[in-house]
C-alpha cells in the first residue's frame, strides 16, 4: 500500500469520526447537563463531565412535574399521527404508482405545493377552521393538522418504493383469481415493508418534535404534548436547564425504541423484497 493511500484512508476515517463526534456531541451534552447537579452547572465552568453528578433532575422530572402527561399525550399523538398518515400515504402511493387517470400530474403537483407554504402563515386559517368544530385545545385536532401535513410527502416516500416493485407480481396474482386489494395487500404491501418503516419514522419523528402547532392550538397543560411541555422549565427570570436537559434524555427513549422496532422491520421487507427477474 502507497503513502498516498494509506495518507487517503486516515483522511477519510478521521473525516467519519469527525462528523460522527459532531452528530454525537449535542447528545453527549444532554446527557451531561441532565446529571450535574445545579450548583455545579455555572461554578465549574466549561467541562467534559461533572466532578459529581446526580438524578435529582430525573427524579424531579418523573415525580414532581407534569412531563409523565406531556409524555403521554405525546405518544398518543405521535403514533397515532404514524399509523394514520402511514395507511392513508400507502394507499396514495400505490394509485399514484400503478394507476393512469386524468388530473394525476396535478395532484402530484399540488402534494407538493403544500409542502412550500411555512408553517406559521397557516397557523392562523387553521385555528379558525378548527375552532368552529371544538378542535382546539384537543388531541384530535392535532392529530388531523399533524396528518394532513405528513400525508403528502409521505405518499411520495410509498410512491418511490411501489415503483420499485415489479407490477407483473400483482397482475400474476389478480391472473389467479385475486382482486386489485387483495393483491395489494398480500403481495405488494409486504414488499414494501422498508418503505412502510421508513414512511413511519419519519411521520413519527415530524410530530414528535413539532412544536408550533402544538403551542398554538392547544391551551391547557392538560393537552399539551413533549415540545410544549419543555417550556415549562423556563420561567421568567431562570431557566432549570438540569431538569430540561433531564426531560430531553427521557424524551429520547420511545424515539430510539420505535427505530429498533423499525429496523426490524426493515431487515424483513428487504428479504422478503429480494427477488430474482
Amino acid at each position: 500500500m502507497t503513502a498516498t493511500r494509506i495518507f487517503g484512508t486516515l483522511a477519510h476515517r478521521a473525516a467519519i469520526l469527525a462528523f460522527i463526534t459532531f452528530a454525537l456531541f449535542p447528545l453527549f451534552w444532554l446527557l451531561k447537563v441532565s446529571v450535574t447537579p445545579n450548583d455545579l452547572l455555572y461554578s465549574e465552568g466549561v467541562r467534559l463531565w461533572p466532578s459529581a453528578t446526580t438524578l435529582d433532575h430525573f427524579r424531579f422530572v418523573l415525580a414532581n412535574s407534569e412531563f409523565p402527561r406531556f409524555f403521554a399525550n405525546s405518544l398518543i399523538v405521535s403514533g397515532t399521527t404514524a399509523l394514520v398518515s402511514t395507511v392513508l400515504a400507502a394507499l396514495m402511493g400505490y394509485a399514484l404508482s400503478r394507476f393512469r387517470f386524468r388530473g394525476k400530474m396535478w395532484l402530484a403537483g399540488l402534494l407538493l405545493v403544500t409542502q412550500m407554504f411555512p408553517l406559521v402563515m397557516l397557523v392562523a386559517p387553521i385555528f379558525k377552521i378548527l375552532s368552529p368544530l371544538g378542535l382546539t385545545n384537543s388531541l384530535t385536532g392535532l392529530i388531523l393538522v399533524y396528518t394532513a401535513f405528513n400525508v403528502p410527502f409521505a405518499s411520495f416516500l410509498m410512491q418511490g418504493f411501489f415503483d420499485g416493485i415489479p407490477p407483473d407480481l400483482e397482475q400474476a396474482a389478480m391472473i389467479d383469481g385475486a382482486d386489485r386489494f387483495t393483491a395489494f395487500r398480500q403481495i405488494i404491501l409486504p414488499l414494501a415493508l422498508p418503505g412502510v418503516a421508513a414512511t413511519l419514522g419519519f411521520v413519527f419523528t415530524a410530530a414528535w418534535s413539532e412544536m408550533i402547532f402544538a403551542l398554538m392550538l392547544i391551551s391547557g397543560s392538560e393537552k399539551a404534548t413533549f415540545p410544549v411541555g419543555l417550556l415549562t422549565f423556563v420561567s421568567k427570570f431562570s431557566v432549570d436547564y438540569g431538569q430540561m436537559m433531564a426531560a430531553g434524555v427521557l424524551a429520547l427513549i420511545p424515539a430510539c425504541l420505535f427505530f429498533l422496532l423499525i429496523q426490524r422491520y426493515l431487515v424483513q421487507g428487504m428479504t422478503a423484497g429480494a427477488v430474482k427477474g
